[in-house]
């Protein structure tokens, strides 16, 4: 297993999200179970607005770390 690896897999068991995943994804404290429901979360409001391409109103906070 590369080093790599073995670091994402220790994140994983102490629930923190990966350093290597820091560095692509948006900034947050979360710990990595409340981090990937965050992420579904944005990406499914994402999806809304790109199919719907108007919303009546929108979440702010996904765009930008509050």
């Amino acid at each position: 297993m590369s080093l790599t690896l073995e670091e994402m897999m220790s994140a994983f068991l102490l629930k923190r999200v990966p350093e290597n995943w820091k560095k692509v994804a948006y900034p947050s404290l979360k710990p990595l179970g409340s981090w990937v429901e965050d992420l579904i979360e944005r990406v499914d409001f994402f999806n809304l607005w790109v199919e719907k391409n108007e919303l009546s109103s929108y979440w702010v906070s996904a765009l930008f770390f509050p």
